[in-house]
């Protein structure tokens, strides 16, 4: 009787902690990790670095030098020499550690081992990056971060930059339009896509930027954004009439860099520009921001006239995509395809968009619309996300890079709430005035009655 006695003395409090920890690990994996995860992680790292090392072929011979003295003062076999590993910087996501590549070694020796150190620690991702001629950084994260997307809180905004999601290596996502200026989002119904562009627009829409909007689905899209929107077209023939203003307006802005260039003999280097930031700040245009959403209905026609109408169209976007960088204007442009089957001009448009950001689509085919010209590794990752994980989606530019990334839930009411509390921040630009939304009066509360009502008596 004792022995059960000090079974269920010692055995219950040990499975209550095990089953409190696996339930915790796999509901809440966000408070597992600081707790048990990461001193885990941490001592299988300190304990097994030079063994793992070594398992994954990391090691190099030691020099002539160093062998002589270890045979001399320890008279032990000479062991090959791993990278030397510095600080462990435990973070809420996972750990960091930077390692000093051996020599002969190259930061690629240690991407290829990501998915042996992976397992080897017990986390869920290893990622590898570069930081400087020998020297690596190893991005341990220890939960998947993209099941319950929270973005870290210095997620490095500011001007033309808007912290839009999370990558799968803890990092933000940041949509930074000063370097990457056009950008093209695919992705089928009910896949994230709405939910990506909501973010967009509500992070620019507490800076110093218009907004411009083309939404040929009536508007349903952009519409409750109105507010803060410098112009919005929701149809192709108000589209037609929008974008011949646009072109006008970059060309105008090109007017004023030339005369900025007619470069006095007094004139400092600095104050010689090829863009809009070199110009004096009290001279520099405010910067525009262009979303199309659902692109295809400006190629679709029915008529020769349509069809007139929308080369004209396809002509102009490509013309701001090609010029507009340098004049302050960005393209953002969204749909579910995008490729040669939609007309004439629709490939040397998406040649333009440096930036690529593929959801869940329909088909194979789609996915390499977006991303099949600048990463096709990147399109199996994209083919390969779940109806059931909404706002998941691929990211890559046309340097070969890319990641998965996740935005996190945003509410319609809440990004419109947004747009109107910023709607002091519409910049004045005469030449879209016409085409501002007009914002319709927010209901409120029915005015009291001022007749008294008599009373009834029988």
């Amino acid at each position: 009787m004792s022995d059960w006695s000090t079974l269920l003395e010692v055995g219950g409090p040990l499975a209550a902690l095990g089953g409190g920890a696996a339930y915790t690990r796999a509901r809440h994996p966000g408070v597992y990790w600081p707790t048990v995860g990461l001193p885990i992680s941490a001592v299988r790292l300190l304990c097994s670095y030079g063994s793992v090392m070594e398992a994954c072929g990391l090691t190099v011979q030691p020099s002539r030098l160093r062998a002589l003295a270890v045979t001399a003062t320890t008279r032990r076999e000479v062991r090959p020499v791993p990278p030397r590993r510095g600080i462990i910087r435990p973070t809420s996501t996972g750990l960091r550690v930077r390692l000093r590549l051996a020599p002969g070694q190259e930061p690629a020796d240690v991407a290829a081992s990501a998915e042996r150190l992976r397992h080897a620690w017990g986390v869920h991702a290893v990622y590898v990056r570069d930081v400087k001629p020998g020297v690596v950084e190893l991005r341990l994260v220890g939960f998947d971060v993209l099941s319950n997307v929270r973005m870290p809180r210095k997620a490095g905004g500011g001007l033309l930059k808007v912290p839009v999601a999370l990558r799968e290596d803890a990092l933000a996502f940041v949509r930074d339009y000063r370097t990457i200026p056009h950008q093209l989002t695919l992705g089928a119904t009910l896949s994230g896509k709405s939910m990506y562009l909501r973010h967009l627009v509500t992070g620019l829409a507490q800076q110093s930027v218009a907004l411009v909007g083309i939404d040929c689905k009536r508007g349903v899209e952009l519409a409750p954004f109105a507010p803060r929107l410098s112009a919005l077209a929701t149809d192709p023939q108000q589209a037609a009439e929008l974008l011949p203003v646009l072109v006008r307006e970059m060309e105008d802005r090109y007017d004023l860099i030339k005369a900025r260039q007619g470069i006095a003999p007094d004139a400092q280097d600095e104050e010689i520009t090829s863009d809009i930031w070199g110009l004096p700040e009290h001279e520099r245009p405010v910067p525009v921001v262009l979303f199309v959403d659902e692109i295809a209905e400006l190629f679709l026609v029915a008529t020769k006239k349509d069809e007139e109408r929308r080369d004209e169209m396809v002509t102009q976007l490509i013309r701001l995509a090609q010029l507009g960088r340098a004049a302050g204007i960005y393209l953002e442009v969204c749909g579910q395809r995008f490729g040669a089957e939609l007309g004439k001009g629709a490939t040397m448009l998406r040649a333009q968009l440096t930036g690529r950001v593929c959801h869940r689509v329909n088909d194979e085919a789609s996915a390499k619309m977006a991303l099949g010209d600048i990463a096709p590794e990147a399109v199996f990752a994209a083919c390969a996300i779940a109806p059931e994980r909404p706002g998941l989606a691929v990211a890559g530019d046309t340097s070969g890079g890319w990641s998965r990334i996740r935005t996190p839930f945003l509410s319609l009411a809440n990004a419109a709430a947004v747009c109107r509390e910023t709607a002091h921040l519409v910049p004045d630009l005469p030449a879209l005035a016409s085409f501002r939304p007009a914002v319709p009066l927010r209901p409120t509360d029915a005015p009291a009655s001022l007749l008294k009502p008599a009373s009834i008596t029988e």
